[in-house]
């Protein structure tokens, strides 16, 4: 690597809002606030709930759909 046109990376902590604390490495130098990370976001808890509530597409075909089937 050539010296001195890269910044400095260094060790930062990283803060959730659940609480949970991160160290990682970075070139930002102060330390970061996060809204979610991987002890709280429901994709890696299990919490996530599918939504298929279905949208204006759905709501066409069930109005209109069976005028296109009698052809």
């Amino acid at each position: 690597m050539k010296q001195g046109i890269h910044p400095a990376y260094t060790g930062i902590t990283a803060t959730c809002s659940c609480g949970n604390v991160i160290s990682v490495g970075s070139t930002v130098g102060k330390d970061l606030a996060l809204d979610v990370c991987g002890e709280c976001h429901p994709f890696y808890t299990g919490k996530q709930k599918e939504v298929s509530s279905g949208g204006r597409v759905d709501r066409f075909n069930k109005r209109f759909g069976a005028l296109g089937a009698k052809k």
